[in-house]
């Protein structure tokens, strides 16, 4: 079993003043199998949390652990860091010219996993993820994220996880900019893949519609950059029926 640990951590990033601290002491454990939603407001600290795990440099951390399988991510590079078996989705991925998507693609898995796949099967197993995705093959021709919609760059990120494999993914608002064809489909993937790997699942979102496909074990709600609560699926209900303004009252924000 895979364990992410994320043990008091303190975050800030520099403004054009100053540092500026966004999160003040997370505490949170992620185990193999399990999807956490971690809902609030904007500016609550939550796309803070996924980027300062993957190791952004804009992000400083200036206090806690975070752990997986008890090895210290904050001193791994970027690229150790999916090496170890990390994985971000990113909100707004951003567009690589000159890159195809079948070669970033291939790329990515032989850094990760230290050889390259044999070409046949490689092949095989990017055409039966992009059919489930429902890509057209044409798709993996074309530079990365280039004049991509907001769902087919949704569901690229979603193609690189289905084929790389991680131990533990972090999604950032991946429903952002979807439709519910497309929500479906994206969901269907995260699933699947959970299914298949064991992984284990930090779900960023704002809003519970994407939690109607991708069932939560648990979900925290962050405010002021912390957790101000945490529970069960039904606490997302409750959520959608009263809003934050009770978190953010308590919170003083």
């Amino acid at each position: 079993m895979t364990t992410l640990e994320i043990k008091n951590l303190q975050v800030s990033v520099e403004t054009e003043d100053s540092a500026k601290e966004i999160l003040r002491g997370v505490d949170l454990t992620i185990n193999s199998g399990e999807t956490h939603a971690i809902m609030g407001p904007n500016g609550s600290g939550k796309s803070t949390l996924a980027y300062a795990i993957a190791g952004h440099p804009k992000y400083t951390v200036t206090g806690g652990q975070v752990l997986l399988d008890g090895e210290d991510v904050l001193a791994m590079g970027v690229d150790e860091r999916a090496q170890a078996g990390l994985f971000l989705a990113m909100q707004y991925p951003v567009e690589v010219p000159g890159v195809t998507v079948s070669n970033f693609l291939r790329t990515a898995k032989t850094s990760i996993d230290g050889e390259a796949p044999k070409l046949r099967h490689w092949v095989k197993d990017v055409k039966v993820a992009m059919e489930s995705l429902r890509m057209d093959p044409a798709f993996a021709e074309r530079n990365v994220n280039e004049g991509f919609s907001g769902g087919e760059k949704k569901r690229h990120e979603i193609l690189q996880m289905e084929l790389i494999e991680p131990k533990i993914a972090i999604l950032d608002e991946t429903d952002s900019g979807l439709d519910v064809d497309a929500l479906k489909v994206v969901s269907e993937g995260v699933n699947r893949v959970k299914d298949k790997t064991g992984l284990g699942v930090m779900l960023i979102t704002h809003y519970t519609r994407i939690l109607r496909y991708i069932q939560p074990d648990y979900v925290h709600v962050f405010v002021n950059g912390r957790v101000a609560e945490s529970g069960g699926s039904d606490l997302a209900d409750r959520l959608e029926e009263e809003g934050y303004d009770r978190f953010l009252t308590a919170a003083g924000a």
